[in-house]
């Protein structure tokens, strides 16, 4: 709930301190919507005094002061854009920071996630609940394009806590070029004059001014243009002693005809860009490609350089930061292993729904296919779409860099671009070897319905199979019955890049007869699906329950709430394997279902398996790995685990 009761005073101060610090942020009037230059309130919109910030002698704050941060964040387009923005933030910071996030529930979520798994040092992040503002301005009619949220600076004083004295209030779409403290620093010209101020505030409340004023211009315009802007300048133009002016260079705005270069000699003067025209990137603007070029850096820019500790500043770390840098010295970097130790204690930053989703609607048979690939397998993404209706969830491995050129494939595809019910989820790339576990634990994390498939990226499900298995949810009474299931897809793999895909089981196993088709890895690693019992399968009629042996790593379905991915498991082997045992130490049957079926398609060989293949170092830390596994599974399921301990330990006297 909001805070109740805040001295008016309080208030007042703090809206003051907004008022001076962000000026340009929230007056500055956007030509491209018909409403004059952006002005520096002092009747000087682009003059030369207003191109630095030098004359003002900038009285720099202690080097370790905690420096305050609000923004206004909801969906998630502005969740990205919220990232880029941080990014050159953190590029360019000296001080600490306190960022007070006012977010919707999808952008929570996503900036929960990612600023947890991010583990910036010296950053503290508090989330403030947009809903609860919404009704304090939902009364003001608004034809922004940022909607209601876009009318919540003016009310930002009833959220923030009590204690906060001063704050920046940033918009998601501006781009730093230097540090943040030199904005803070301006505070320190406004002492002489506040208490004088604060005065004033607390004789006319700032709520009451800002509401009567709005409800006198609603009477001329029916709806605001420019969100809280028109309310501010409204507010300003009654009110002007409120306003101390900024240098434009804090606000260089790059909306179509604005005469921003008139804020600039040159880069080095140049504080922070505004891209505060819908167009964005796509602003045509004296300068805009220099522009452009300095917002794409950051854009693809790695954010784990971005995680050094403050010199000289005591460095509060996220939670589980210390322990884990005290594991990570305690690696012995000679160790052969070292490489998949190391990857092991990596924490991935997560940006969970990178894209716009819509979540499907509840029901109780529904099935979210589960996969994880990077960006050598991104073609295959709109195969899977074409074969698979439903939903699904899936985790990419990718640079900063990489993740822009996501962006840009699927929004160039008819195909990917029509699919809101595909939730993809980036996990930023960081050490040698592919966490391809921890992968698929981030999208089955996020997979919304009762039950998942849970597949690869190179498979190609039956056309019908999304349909077939909830029909087989429910003729199972999976549900129902609280039955512990597990239902096998059975796999097979064509050698061809070239093949007619069958439309029916009748028609593979024309395909599978003529040497179209085979088993998955039949001449591989045949253990991996002989318990799915092709020959019984054939004539298969009804589901029918298989038992576990030794290397099986069938694809399955299963509820939604099943065992995780062992993540020690990174690179090439045994990911899926331990994964099976775990289901079968917790008693699932695995039923095999007679019309399903998938097929792997042919691609070059990963990085992680070629290794394999060649080192005997890797296959014999991979096999160290087995036997840690073996020996968590007998302190977890005591005498139940000795059946994987005697399989894996005869597994390795054949080999």
């Amino acid at each position: 709930m909001l805070p109740r009761g805040r001295p008016r005073a309080l208030g007042a101060a703090l809206l003051l301190l907004l008022l001076l610090v962000v000026g340009f942020f929230l007056f500055g009037r956007d030509p491209e919507y018909g409403l004059g230059t952006t002005a520096t309130l002092d009747g000087d919109p682009y003059g030369s005094r207003n191109r630095s910030t030098s004359s003002l002698q900038l009285l720099l704050p202690p080097k370790c002061e905690m420096l305050h941060v609000a923004i206004v964040c909801a969906g998630y387009n502005s969740s990205r854009e919220i990232i880029t923005l941080m990014k050159s933030v953190l590029f360019y910071r000296k001080n600490p920071l306190h960022l007070h996030l006012i977010t919707d529930a999808v952008a929570r979520n996503i900036l929960e996630t990612l600023f947890r798994t991010w583990m910036v040092p010296a950053v503290v992040v508090s989330f403030y609940d947009a809903e609860e503002l919404k009704p304090l301005v939902s009364w003001i009619p608004n034809k922004h394009y940022s909607g209601l949220y876009g009318l919540m600076k003016l009310v930002l004083p009833s959220v923030l806590p009590l204690s906060l004295a001063r704050v920046i209030v940033l918009d998601t779409d501006v781009t730093f070029s230097s540090d943040i403290m030199e904005l803070w620093a301006l505070f320190g010209h406004f002492s002489g004059v506040i208490l004088l101020w604060l005065d004033r505030l607390q004789q006319i409340g700032w709520e009451q001014m800002w509401k009567l004023t709005a409800k006198r211009e609603l009477l001329t315009l029916t709806a605001t243009s420019l969100a809280d802007q028109d309310i501010f300048n409204a507010v300003i133009k009654e009110h002007p002693e409120l306003v101390h002016p900024l240098p434009c260079v804090w606000n260089v705005q790059l909306s179509d005809h604005t005469l921003a270069e008139r804020c600039y000699l040159e880069a080095a003067d140049l504080k922070v860009i505004h891209w505060n025209s819908p167009k964005k990137l796509r602003v045509k603007n004296k300068h805009a490609e220099f522009f452009r070029d300095l917002h794409l850096t950051f854009l693809g820019f790695d954010g784990k350089l971005l995680c050094r500790e403050l010199f000289g500043c005591p460095n509060q770390f996220p939670p589980g930061v210390e322990q884990l840098q005290q594991a990570l010295a305690q690696l012995d970097e000679e160790e052969p292993c070292f490489e998949f130790r190391q990857q092991q204690l990596t924490v991935h930053r997560v940006h969970i729904t990178f894209l716009s989703h819509q979540p499907p609607p509840p029901r109780p048979h529904d099935v979210t296919l589960v996969a994880q690939l990077s960006m050598d397998r991104l073609q295959m993404l709109e195969a899977l779409c074409r074969h698979w209706r439903g939903p699904m969830s899936l985790a990419l491995y990718l640079t900063d860099a990489e993740a822009q050129q996501f962006l840009r494939f699927v929004e160039t595809s008819p195909v990917l671009s029509a699919r809101k019910d595909v939730a993809y989820h980036v996990v930023y790339r960081d050490g040698p070897l592919y966490p391809v576990n921890q992968l698929r634990n981030v999208a089955l994390a996020q997979a919304l319905t009762p039950y998942v498939f849970l597949s690869d990226i190179d498979f190609l499900p039956a056309y019908s199979l999304y349909d077939y298995l909830r029909a087989s949810i429910e003729q199972l009474a999976l549900g129902r019955r609280q039955r512990k299931a597990a239902l096998v897809v059975p796999a097979f793999e064509t050698l061809h890049y070239r093949f007619s895909f069958p439309n029916s089981k009748a028609e593979l196993l024309t395909l599978l007869d003529a040497g179209s088709l085979h088993t998955f890895r039949y001449h591989e690693w045949p253990q991996g699906h002989a318990s799915t019992d092709y020959t019984r399968w054939r004539e298969a009629q009804a589901p029918y329950r298989v038992q576990w042996s030794a290397d099986y790593e069938p694809y399955v379905v299963v509820p939604r709430d099943c065992p995780r991915y062992d993540p020690r498991f990174v690179g090439f082997g045994w990911n899926k394997v331990a994964h099976i045992i775990e289901l079968d130490a917790q008693e699932y049957e695995f039923l095999v279902l007679p019309e399903a079926f998938s097929i792997h398609l042919p691609h070059a060989p990963s990085l992680d398996i070629s290794r394999f293949r060649s080192s005997p170092t890797y296959r014999d830390c991979l096999q160290a790995l087995k036997e840690e596994f073996h020996q968590d599974l007998s302190r977890r399921y005591g005498s139940a685990a000795l059946k994987y301990l005697t399989a894996l330990q005869q597994s390795r006297s054949r080999a």
